[in-house]
C-alpha cells in the first residue's frame, strides 16, 4: 500500500469515527434539540453523493468512509426528524387554548 492510500485511509477512519460519539449520544437519549435539521440533512446528502463517487472513480477509503459516515449521520438525522414531526407536534398548543369563551 502507498503512502498516499494510508493517508486516505487514516484521514477517512479519524473523520468517518468523528461522528461516532455524536450518534452514540443522540441514540442514547434521544436529545437532538441542539442538532440543526438542516445541517443533518444537508450533511447526510452530500456523504451520499461522496459515497457514490467514491464507487465512480473506485476508491475503497471514500467509499468505505462515507458509506459508515451515512449510516451514523442518518440514524442522527432519522432521531432529529422523529423528534422534530412527531415529539413537537404534540407539545404545540394553539394561542387561544388557555382562554375561557
Amino acid at each position: 500500500m502507498m503512502t498516499v492510500e494510508i493517508l486516505g485511509f487514516v484521514s477517512a477512519f479519524l473523520t468517518t469515527f468523528s461522528f461516532l460519539p455524536q450518534a452514540i449520544q443522540v441514540i442514547k437519549t434521544r436529545d437532538t434539540e441542539s442538532l440543526s435539521l438542516a445541517m443533518y440533512s444537508i450533511f447526510t446528502v452530500g456523504v451520499a453523493g461522496w459515497t457514490v463517487y467514491g464507487m465512480v472513480i473506485q476508491n475503497s477509503a471514500v467509499i468505505v468512509a462515507n458509506m459508515i459516515t451515512l449510516l451514523l449521520s442518518s440514524c442522527i438525522l432519522a432521531i432529529k426528524v422523529y423528534n422534530e414531526i412527531w415529539l413537537n407536534r404534540g407539545s404545540q398548543t394553539p394561542s387561544n387554548a388557555n382562554c375561557a369563551d
